[in-house]
């Protein structure tokens, strides 16, 4: 079953450490002593977001640590569903994950036939048909299609608010110790943590002081040069990049904010402005997903280079062909001529695979990750 990002980083801190449950944690542990992996391909820093792996059975920093390794990869922008786990947070969620059959971009409800909601459009992708999204900004109707939760109780929405409670209390209280193990846990199997991404901790106006410190501390704490998040808007977008990066500038650890169908050339523009702490991790796969708004991935990696502390990787079509999540090779997304780019002009920007399209039959996601892996060194290599 897979889960959104955060659906992936609430389900990651339910609870303690399957290896720790099953009584598996000196074979996880001695499993990591390997040989210590390399993915800096030819001055080009291989990484990978850690939801990649939200499909794994095993959501523990360790068995984590064990799937990047195993990925053949040194390097890692971290959520925060492992690191909080491993510092013992009380768990934010109750209940299962969710109900599934939703629609993923441009893709047919499981199941049947491609059901049209209101401005789609039928396309095709390699012979395929698939969904062309409707245009940004046209109204739906109805449901739509994503994971529907049900209706909560009164009793269980107490019960959530409890958890949220507590955990909050428990961020703004805790020690950086277990954080500091963590990284050393990590360092000491051969990889650095870049980033660190809390998807599970609400960033908005109302956030608390002591919840932004305690993000930053976590941040630097595991020795990421940026924490990221996504790109504010709204009325509240302005005020909140600036409260952002006084965070970052406090503590010396940039701000990167992310961008899904909103990306576009001059998307980070305001950020930019606001101050030099406020960085870009532009997602390259949704960049060309909303239909290279502005210019190509190429043209923006161009601009921008010198504002992007790391970016996301996945391959992904254009809207005339369905926006789709595609294994890499697949897609229209430019990921070979992007990290070219990179190697060529020498610039010091980590890549992040972000593995999202659907792990095939008799695979894991450990696998695909290892395959993204292999397709970056080959066009780095080449």
């Amino acid at each position: 079953m897979a889960y959104t990002r955060r659906e992936f980083g609430k389900v990651a801190l339910a609870g303690v450490p399957a290896a720790l449950v099953l009584g598996r944690t000196e074979p996880l542990l001695s499993a990591l002593a390997q040989a210590k992996p390399n993915s800096l391909i030819n001055g080009v820093q291989i990484g990978a977001i850690t939801y990649s792996y939200r499909s794994m059975p095993d959501q523990s920093a360790e068995a984590t640590l064990k799937y990047i390794l195993d990925s053949g990869l040194s390097a890692v922008e971290l959520m925060d569903g492992p690191a909080e786990n491993f510092a013992g947070a009380p768990s934010a969620r109750g209940g299962g994950p969710g109900g599934g059959g939703g629609r993923g971009p441009g893709g047919a409800r499981a199941g049947g036939p491609p059901e049209l909601r209101e401005g789609e459009t039928m396309g095709s992708w390699n012979g395929q048909p698939c969904v062309i999204p409707a245009p940004a900004g046209t109204a739906r109707g109805g449901g739509g299609g994503g994971r529907g939760r049900g209706q909560s109780t009164p009793e269980q929405q107490a019960a959530q608010e409890e958890r949220t409670r507590a955990l909050k209390e428990w961020r703004s209280t805790v020690s950086m110790d277990r954080f500091k193990q963590l990284r050393k846990m990590y360092n000491d199997a051969g990889v650095t943590i870049y980033a660190y991404k809390s998807d599970g901790m609400p960033k908005n106006l109302q956030t608390s002081d002591a919840e932004l410190e305690y993000l930053f501390n976590v941040a630097s704490t595991l020795g990421a040069t940026h924490t990221t998040m996504e790109l504010p808007g709204g009325p509240d977008a302005e005020a909140m990049l600036k409260r952002m990066a006084q965070f970052a500038e406090k503590h010396k650890v940039s701000v990167a904010y992310h961008t899904h169908a909103q990306g576009s050339m001059n998307a980070f523009d305001q950020a930019f402005a606001i101050s030099k702490w406020n960085l870009s991790n532009v997602d390259f796969g949704h960049y060309v997903a909303a239909g290279n708004v502005g210019g190509t991935p190429q043209a923006f990696l161009e601009k921008h280079h010198d504002r992007i502390a790391s970016f996301h990787l996945k391959d992904r079509t254009t809207p005339a062909h369905c926006s789709l999540n595609l294994p890499w090779g697949s897609g229209e997304t430019p990921i070979k001529e992007l990290l070219q780019m990179v190697r060529r002009n020498k610039w010091k920007i980590p890549a992040s695979i972000e593995m999202e399209y659907t792990v095939p039959d008799g695979s894991d996601a450990v696998k695909e990750v290892r395959k993204c892996f292999d397709y970056c060194k080959a066009a780095l290599t080449s």
